[in-house]
């Protein structure tokens, strides 16, 4: 697993049964069902949380389970709530499901999102009672929790973005503008992870990445480049770094702006500053004015610094603040109102499908679904009224539609029946279960 991605499972907690129970009282003779319901399961959230600054803690632990809901008791005493299990992911981390869909786009602190829900209690047999049915011995299990498998992809969230070839200089220019302590060593691919910082100027601040260096063939996925790229998406300006000592630092320009620009999406339409590092080394120093005459013509404000010694730090982050002001209002004048949330109810009724399995038929219906996992399908009265139910939901006239012939086996999640006809009772087939 890499850094900026991580696979894991979510598992919610079940809910609590609820359970059969009678007054049972001194001087009270017929007294009715006082059964509890069962406590809803504890649902699983990700939470946006800015302490935390990469997907590294997912390589430990994978798998994010919720405790189930507490069973019902007699007196009609509820069981208790599953506790909530809450993950925080860093500011900038895309939730998917395993269809690739997006869930959720964490971009601010504290942004919460409910990622597998608690399954409902049970409810007990006082929900059961009627005029003609005074001592149910009914009640309901507690419903499952859901489980899913969810990749989390992380792209920082970083005003200005430092790129360029690796030893270019950009970690030494993020510990020089910020109080950011990247590591810092002469050989290639140093820096693995992307180092935060923030520039302070003045009454005002922005966010400073330093973004391992690019090779050639980075959009193809060569070297470290896919897990990098990606993170320049959110950046709104970029500097440029080239070092000094380059023998073509025009070439080394026009590589990396390459493979900007056969990223998908394009990243070379980004505002940059280009600076020419290590400029306090005698070698750099000499041909100076020969590099800035390469870079001549340019697109773009070339600077020449050196990061080790601050000489010409300053007036490279005061332009870089000067473009990102320029880029944020230019983004406010042309943002879009916020579009009004519509919130719609889920169906959960009816009848989805009635489709051939094997010799079979099996029926589809999350509402009906429920219903069976929810029946303690050994208790003889508990499966007379979750046939009740199923009549009353449509069953026979979907099953009918679908031409299911007497004597075919009819399968509602793990209960199984024997079709009669549309007008015979149905009849629970306990040997296919």
């Amino acid at each position: 697993m890499a850094f900026d991605r991580a696979k894991i499972t979510v598992q919610a907690g079940n809910g609590g049964n609820g359970i059969v129970s009678f007054r049972r009282e001194k001087f009270v003779p017929y007294g009715g069902p006082n059964g509890g319901d069962g406590g809803r399961g504890g649902s699983i959230y990700v939470v946006g949380d800015p302490s935390v600054s990469t997907l590294a803690p997912f390589a430990r632990r994978r798998v994010f389970k919720a405790a189930s809901g507490g069973n019902g008791r007699g007196q009609n005493k509820h069981g208790a709530k599953g506790p909530d299990v809450r993950i925080s992911l860093p500011l900038g981390t895309i939730v998917r499901d395993e269809q690739g869909e997006v869930l959720a786009d964490v971009l601010a602190a504290g942004q919460e999102l409910m990622v597998a829900r608690g399954g409902r209690g049970g409810l007990g047999n006082s929900h059961f009672a009627t005029a003609t049915n005074q001592v149910p011995r009914v009640a309901q299990k507690g419903e499952p929790g859901e489980s899913r498998v969810l990749y989390l992809e992380l792209k920082l969230i970083a005003d200005v973005g430092v790129i360029g070839f690796p030893n270019a200089g950009k970690s030494t220019l993020l510990a020089m503008a910020t109080k950011a302590t990247p590591k810092i060593a002469d050989y290639p691919f140093t820096t693995l992870v992307p180092n935060l910082g923030v520039v302070v100027l003045d009454h005002d601040a922005f966010v400073l990445a330093d973004i391992p260096g690019l090779i050639e063939g980075a959009h193809l996925g060569k070297g470290l480049g896919h897990d990098f790229l990606r993170h320049i998406e959110r950046t709104k300006v970029l500097i440029h770094v080239i070092d000094g000592r380059e023998p073509d630092p025009r070439a080394a320009y026009e590589k990396v702006n390459e493979e900007l620009a056969l990223f998908e999406p394009p990243l070379d339409d980004k505002p940059q500053l280009v600076a020419v590092n290590k400029a306090d080394l005698a070698e750099v120093h000499d041909r100076l004015p020969a590099i800035l005459t390469s870079l001549g013509g340019l697109p773009w404000p070339v600077f020449s610094l050196s990061a080790a010694t601050g000489e010409g730090v300053p007036q490279l982050l005061r332009r870089a603040h000067a473009e990102l002001q320029t880029v944020r209002a230019r983004e406010a004048a042309t943002a879009l109102p916020p579009a009004e949330t519509v919130l719609r109810p889920v169906p959960v009724g009816g009848l989805v499908a009635v489709t051939r399995e094997g010799q079979g038929w099996r029926v589809r219906s999350p509402r009906l679904e429920r219903l069976v996992v929810m029946t303690d399908l050994d208790n003889e009265d508990a499966v007379r009224l979750l046939l009740r139910h199923l009549v009353r939901a449509g069953l026979p006239r979907a099953v009918q539609r679908a031409g299911a012939a007497a004597g075919d086996l009819v399968r509602v999640g793990e209960l199984a029946l024997r079709w009669q006809g549309p007008r015979a009772p149905l009849v629970v087939e306990r040997e296919a279960r």
